[in-house]
């Protein structure tokens, strides 16, 4: 299972929410590069990237933090928040993203991923956030009626790198991971998953990988010192 250290962006600064609340950020730091550096130094072999504000808006807004972040290091980024038409994907990619994550595409411009997933094999990866069961879009402001599976199932045959699945319900509450709805998700689907919100601990990682998960990303738990990485990265 491959660990993605979260580096979480808004106002250029490092953050974490709580459940996705713009208006509930933690700062962890100022400089996202440096942080991108301790992240490689501890032996990450991947990051996640997230433009908050650019989710919110509908198109990139920490241009400069992303950029710093991807000329700081030399493992892969894989990077979602406001990547909503074909000229983003192209400039991102362009820019040295290695994967890039699509998430509200997914609902409202299902054939703009298509497309990219059949331009640029195995470097998109589509972002699946649910809230109740329900896929959630336009950086988590508004939920659709669309369950998160059903949503997944339709891309299961476009190609897609992996599937990012996101529990906002846990996001940022250290509350634990969802690896039950996780697994069912991988177990539903041939495209490889990755966890995302809630993981508090090596317990959470140990359940993911027992689930087959492919992928985990951890955020708050590694910056508030309850998960070292060097150990995190041993164990899976």
């Amino acid at each position: 299972m491959i660990l993605y250290p979260a580096i979480d962006l808004k106002d250029g600064a490092v953050v974490r929410l709580r459940r996705g609340e713009m208006g509930d950020a933690t700062v962890y730091g100022r400089d996202p590069a440096e942080q991108a550096r301790r992240f490689a130094a501890a032996g990450a072999a991947w990051l996640h990237l997230v433009d908050l504000d650019g989710a919110v808006a509908g198109e990139p807004r920490n241009r400069r933090a992303v950029e710093a972040i991807l000329d700081a290091v030399a493992i892969p980024c894989q990077l979602g928040g406001g990547i909503r038409d074909a000229a983003a994907i192209e400039g991102w990619l362009e820019a040295g993203a290695a994967r890039i994550v699509l998430g509200t595409a997914a609902l409202k411009a299902p054939a703009l991923v298509r497309e990219a997933c059949r331009r640029h094999p195995g470097r998109i990866a589509l972002g699946i956030d649910a809230r109740g069961g329900k896929a959630a879009v336009e950086g988590w402001a508004e939920t659709s009626e669309v369950p998160a599976l059903d949503l997944a199932r339709r891309f299961a045959d476009a190609g897609a790198a992996a599937i990012v699945f996101t529990d906002i319900d846990r996001d940022g509450l250290l509350a634990g991971a969802n690896a039950e709805a996780t697994a069912a998700l991988a177990a539903a689907l041939p495209i490889p998953v990755i966890a995302s919100g809630g993981i508090a601990g090596l317990a959470d990682l140990d359940a993911l990988k027992a689930a087959g998960v492919a992928g985990a990303i951890i955020g708050r738990a590694l910056y508030e010192g309850r998960i070292d990485l060097a150990e995190a990265l041993a164990r899976c």
